[in-house]
């Protein structure tokens, strides 16, 4: 077995596959972690890119249901292979005005009519008092530290026999000399299957974060503007923020990993507009994640190419989702049949 991708679906798939004893390669291009995987703000959320209301109108209710049911599983799997790496926080989703307001309450309601929990804020207290028009609290979500939750699940693997090798790129998928082959390299995809190249588009996500603070101002994950806002608070505590991609949104479909003058300019001020000061930062990163046309992962095995898999495209939810999709195509390798592999099938996009 071969996996190309050494970042959270990668070492997912190469532990599911190492624990069932199968002989199984991660070949990663650089280090583990070094991709969207462990450099992203940090958010550990059941569901995927789509509302949960949205969700349900895309795939209808009971598809919907078991979409986020398997996120609520993968999440708990998260909190018990991450360690001190993952934060039981809760997650907070922000209306920025009343039209996202309208949009949250109707995803809030599909999620109490489904038997999700869920809690209506209708107005965050605190530094964002006066700000927001309403939010919906997910309690059972949480924060994660990217690297160090990516680098630990590499070592489960490879305690359980995955042989993981960095530095080691592939270039084309047909220079693998294996059973099968699992290409989990989400926004990455570029030159290995003509299909992926059409199927999952590169996109930027930039962040900043800055030095500690001497309080802690905010809990839990929030996320607002339909997430083109994003923030939160590490141990430290300092500021972690990301976002506002969609003022330049063409310019952020790329896969090339550098900050722009524009975006850290906008995160800097929003950092000053959250606390009330300027805050002094200290890092500034990107990281490159896949975004399909219908904003769910691909994950299964390629039409026509026998042995040839493929588990990417999580539109920017991947540290839950790449974990979940991870261990369902092994458990499809091996011959489990998860049901759950239907939802994902890239069959619809190729």
């Amino acid at each position: 077995m071969a996996i190309v991708g050494a970042g959270v679906t990668g070492c997912s798939c190469a532990l599911t596959l190492a624990h069932a004893g199968l002989r199984v390669r991660v070949h990663e291009a650089r280090e583990v972690a070094s991709g969207a995987s462990g450099r992203n703000g940090g958010f550990a959320l059941r569901g995927g890119a789509p509302p949960y209301d949205v969700a349900r109108a895309q795939l209808g209710a009971e598809r919907a249901a078991a979409l986020w049911r398997l996120t609520e599983r993968a999440l708990e799997r998260l909190a018990e292979l991450a360690g001190d790496a993952f934060r039981r926080t809760g997650s907070l989703r922000l209306a920025a005005d009343d039209d996202e307001a309208t949009a949250l309450r109707a995803e809030y309601e599909a999620l109490r009519a489904d038997g999700f929990e869920a809690e209506w804020r209708r107005e965050p207290d605190g530094r964002l008092a006066g700000r927001f028009h309403g939010a919906i609290f997910h309690p059972r979500d949480g924060s994660i530290h990217p690297a160090r939750w990516v680098r630990g699940l590499a070592l489960r693997a490879a305690e359980a026999g995955a042989d993981i090798r960095e530095r080691d790129p592939v270039t084309t998928v047909d220079e693998l000399d294996a059973d099968h082959v699992v290409i989990a390299t989400d926004g990455y995809t570029r030159g290995l299957l003509e299909q992926l190249d059409r199927a999952v588009r590169p996109t930027r996500g930039q962040v900043i974060a800055t030095e500690p603070l001497n309080a802690e101002y905010f809990a839990c994950p929030h996320y607002a503007r339909y997430g083109y806002e994003y923030w939160q608070q590490t141990e430290d505590p300092r500021l972690v923020l990301g976002g506002f991609r969609d003022s330049a949104l063409e310019d952020e479909f790329t896969a090339e990993e550098t900050t722009t003058p524009g975006i850290q300019t906008r995160l800097e001020a929003f950092a000053r507009e959250l606390l009330g000061w300027a805050p002094k930062i200290t890092h500034r990163w990107s990281g490159i994640f896949g975004v399909t046309h219908d904003l769910l992962p691909l994950a299964g095995p390629v039409p026509g190419r026998a042995g040839l898999w493929v588990s990417c495209g999580y539109s920017g939810h991947g540290n839950v989702l790449g974990l979940a999709c991870g261990d369902l195509v092994a458990r499809a390798i091996i011959e489990q049949s998860p049901p759950e592999l239907a939802l994902f099938d890239p069959a619809r996009a190729f």
